[in-house]
């Protein structure tokens, strides 16, 4: 049996409608154990739970973008209570904020953020973060949602979510880490020029580090032009093992765990 987690996988986007049962087929033959497919809105927080009804090893979150938080209708946050009570969810994501695309009005992505926030700690259930030139903003955010959680007495206030894909630098990775936040190393981490984010993977404990691959987005080397699939989150382990002078099995291992203290999907080792 492999190790090996993917805590961020499309699988419900239309680049596998044509493939899936392939795509995870090699992705199993890795090794792979785990797969997170988080929701960009309404339909395909729907999509992930139905992939994940026809797949044991399969795990959904569903939430609202901020790229897609225009969608956002009077009922969407109870559509999203009603679909996280399925026993497949163990998360709300993918949410956050994006000022670089700004795909949605930056006051909308705000409210929504907040609606959906709020609903993680009303189920007790981590959150997915995304964030694109927004991190200050988005860490004010996070401060005061989890200053209620400890208030509150909620056990998510010690470990609320993971910052995915993460493109900031080491002291804001490390903020977020003391506060209990997993960051997840991505594709772009075996790039050569990546050096910020070889930093930030390197100066970070194993234990507050998850890998993911954002698939079909961010595709590593030696695989770029490609399209991203979960088989290649088995790079990322691998670059990760190189920065921290580890064995393969300690990189997967230490990963394995820090998911399964995030999502509560399994046994640690």
């Amino acid at each position: 049996m492999g190790w090996l987690v993917d805590t961020h996988c499309h699988l419900n986007l239309d680049a596998y409608q044509n493939d899936l049962a392939e795509t995870l087929q090699r992705a199993w033959e890795t090794g792979l154990e785990r797969i997170l497919i988080p929701g960009i809105d309404i339909p395909t927080s729907r999509a992930a739970l139905q992939i994940c009804d026809r797949h044991p090893n399969l795990y959904a979150a569903v939430g609202v973008h901020p790229g897609d938080a225009s969608s956002w209708q009077a009922d969407s946050l109870s559509i999203l209570r009603d679909l996280a009570a399925h026993p497949k969810v163990v998360a709300i994501g993918e949410i956050g904020l994006d000022f670089y695309r700004d795909r949605s009005p930056r006051p909308v992505q705000r409210e929504v953020f907040r609606a959906q926030l709020e609903l993680a700690a009303e189920l007790n259930l981590p959150v997915v973060l995304h964030n694109r030139e927004s991190l200050d903003e988005l860490w004010a955010e996070l401060v005061n949602w989890q200053e209620q959680l400890a208030r509150s007495g909620s056990p998510l206030a010690a470990h609320p979510g993971v910052l995915h894909s993460f493109d900031g630098d080491l002291p804001s990775a490390l903020r977020a880490a003391n506060r209990g936040f997993a960051i997840g190393i991505s594709g772009p981490i075996t790039f050569k020029n990546a050096l910020a984010r070889q930093q930030v993977a390197a100066g970070l404990p194993l234990d507050h580090l998850l890998i993911e691959t954002d698939a079909p987005y961010l595709t590593p080397h030696p695989y770029r032009g490609r399209r991203n699939e979960p088989a290649y989150v088995a790079r990322v382990a691998d670059k990760l093992a190189e920065l921290h002078q580890q064995p393969k099995e300690a990189i997967q291992r230490a990963t394995w765990n820090n998911a399964v203290q995030l999502f509560h999907w399994g046994a640690t080792i």
